[in-house]
């Protein structure tokens, strides 16, 4: 099969087309016959060990697991014989966790894994893009016990976590204001956000608004710089943390009533199946800016590094006519 092969640490060149061997599902697993998968901010950092510790866990010197790519969409081909959820012939979207892999024309996983049904309304690029921004939004907006009537403002709110953060927090009944570029601002707005701040322009912390919930996406701002902004008992969300802003996060949520949150969002299957609903019930859409083929990926690298891409940057993978 054909795969997107990350044989060490660099730039986005580093990533190169091979032919490798196809998985065989274990009994608990199942085969799934790729269509799309996304590139995230989570894949060039990890693809360029950003930050340093990335490499005490996926390889000192160079990558363990080559094949990098962490969400999919696809159909089971097969399946192994302990496995009741799924049948062949299904088509899934999900996450791969911790053994990445979806930079590829097939991927074997758990039963278990966070996977799920398909949105039927979604294309598989389409689909590709939920996993990583929806699932990380709802971790964060359910850490900061979301509800309706709070403001909540989301930075870096055209991203691929901030497009659905901005979303999720309209659903939960928040008044939502959103802060991206100028480019982006309209777009934003047709997401549901309430308000949008163009920071190119405006400084949110020099405002007198204050927030219930303010969720950094992107991990540009720092919660000395915005605690002012916050209510008294109000969440400060880090869903793009480095390692010294989750030390920072875990420190401040322990002292005094305003909380920083952060660390890494916890994938459920149950989570998939919800907005799988949302998106059927018309309450949740993808937001994809570009999508590449296979071949393209360390293209797709290059731009979704810029750090200015709308949502989400989708992989489609074609697969031979046998």
């Amino acid at each position: 099969m054909k795969a997107i092969v990350c044989q060490e640490y660099g730039p986005y060149d580093v990533l190169q087309l091979q032919e490798v061997e196809k998985p065989v599902p274990k009994d608990n697993e199942i085969l799934i016959k790729i269509h799309a998968t996304a590139v995230n901010s989570a894949d060039w950092r990890l693809r360029k060990a950003d930050p340093f510790i990335v490499r005490f866990f996926f390889g000192f010197t160079k990558p363990k697991r080559a094949i990098l790519g962490g969400v999919l969409a696809g159909e089971v081909e097969a399946v192994g014989k302990a496995v009741t959820r799924f049948k062949q012939g299904d088509q899934i979207y999900g996450s791969t966790g911790m053994s990445l892999g979806s930079y590829a024309e097939y991927k074997c996983l758990r039963e278990d894994a966070p996977i799920a049904l398909k949105p039927q309304n979604l294309s598989y690029e389409e689909a590709a893009a939920i996993p990583f921004g929806g699932m990380t939004a709802i971790h964060f907006l359910r850490k900061a016990k979301i509800e309706s009537g709070q403001k909540v403002l989301i930075y870096g709110a055209s991203g691929a976590v901030g497009t659905a953060a901005v979303q999720l927090a309209k659903y939960y009944g928040a008044e939502v204001t959103g802060v991206c570029s100028t480019s982006n601002l309209e777009m934003v707005k047709s997401l549901g956000a309430d308000k949008v701040i163009d920071y190119t322009k405006n400084d949110f912390t020099k405002s007198g608004e204050k927030y219930d919930v303010i969720f950094d996406t992107v991990g540009k701002i720092s919660f000395f710089e915005t605690k002012s902004k916050l209510t008294k008992h109000g969440y400060f969300l880090l869903g793009s943390a480095g390692v010294s802003h989750t030390l920072l996060g875990v420190g401040t949520s322990l002292v005094g009533s305003k909380k920083a949150i952060a660390g890494v969002a916890q994938e459920k299957s149950e989570d998939l199946v919800f907005l799988k609903e949302l998106i059927e019930a018309g309450k949740y859409t993808s937001v994809i800016d570009r999508t590449y083929p296979l071949d393209q990926v360390p293209e797709a690298h290059r731009y979704a590094e810029k750090g200015h891409k709308k949502g989400n940057v989708a992989i489609s993978i074609e697969h031979e006519k046998s």
